[in-house]
């Protein structure tokens, strides 16, 4: 089957923190690591990039402006999303919405919600299998 999605470029301040921060986060949940071109790559073939680019604007990332909010990412079972979230602080990420963890998609909706460093978010989201006809 064709992913959906072929790849993310995302530009970063400083590439060496944002590196260490999603670093730890995508590897979490099985992502393969190319260190020597800031990739990772999903068990699926999708691929992340990070990069500081020379026609980037220096300003903050702000998630709230028009462009892209989040990216949502599949954790496979709960005991990783509960790991996740006792871990997190401590590579660079902190908890939005931490009350509601985690039905803060609503009761149905089973996540996670994380911000870094540089004030991009990711939410992942608890996989489930279809459901069976």
């Amino acid at each position: 089957m064709m992913r959906a999605l072929h790849h993310l470029d995302l530009w970063v301040s400083d590439p060496d923190l944002a590196a260490e921060e999603w670093g730890w986060l995508l590897g979490e949940l099985t992502w393969e690591a190319d260190p020597a071109t800031r990739s990772w790559t999903h068990p699926d073939g999708t691929y992340l990039f990070l990069e500081r680019s020379e026609d980037q604007v220096d300003a903050p990332h702000d998630r709230l402006r028009p462009g892209v909010n989040h990216l949502a990412l599949h954790a496979a079972d709960r005991p990783l999303l509960d790991r996740l979230r006792a871990e997190s602080s401590g590579h660079g990420w902190h908890e939005l919405f931490a009350d509601r963890y985690p039905h803060a998609g609503g009761e149905e909706h089973v996540a996670l919600y994380l911000a870094n460093s540089e004030g991009f978010e990711v939410e992942v989201v608890l996989a489930r299998e279809p459901d069976a006809d």
